[in-house]
């Protein structure tokens, strides 16, 4: 049939239920990561004694990637993306990623279409690299901009 859309007729065959019960799980990992933030959001990473110091940054005086991504999640959830990306512009982008993927994990499930995330090794080595360019780049006396 021309102008029917083939998705929305197999959601009306299958049910509203069976679409809710594939969308359990990207709804409880949302849930996760919206009370993780919640919790980070209330209580302020920038006050001392409210979450452990990075041990790397203790003994070594170096900022690993993740140094300042409590930080960036707390201005993330305040909105001021300028403090966010200042305190860890890769947690930022982490944040962003992780919208972009759940958006096309539930588009997908919820048409009942599998989600496939193909990862291959040079993905998988450029994020590395990227990470690792950015952890010494954040420690060079050039890089002072990306210290948390």
């Amino acid at each position: 049939m021309r102008g029917v859309n083939t998705d929305s007729r197999r959601v009306t065959r299958q049910g509203t239920g069976a679409v809710l019960a594939r969308l359990a799980v990207p709804t409880g990992v949302l849930a996760a990561v919206v009370g993780a933030f919640a919790y980070v959001a209330a209580v302020d990473p920038n006050e001392p004694g409210h979450y452990p110091a990075c041990p790397l940054l203790q003994l070594t005086g170096l900022y690993c990637p993740g140094c300042g991504g409590l930080r960036s999640a707390h201005a993330f959830a305040h909105g001021d993306l300028a403090a966010a990306l200042q305190n860890n512009a890769a947690a930022v982008l982490g944040y962003l990623a992780f919208a972009a993927l759940w958006t096309v994990w539930v588009v997908r499930t919820a048409r009942g279409r599998p989600v496939r995330l193909d990862l291959g090794p040079v993905h998988l080595w450029t994020l590395g690299t990227l990470l690792l360019v950015f952890t010494v780049v954040r420690n060079l006396p050039f890089g002072g901009w990306l210290h948390p």
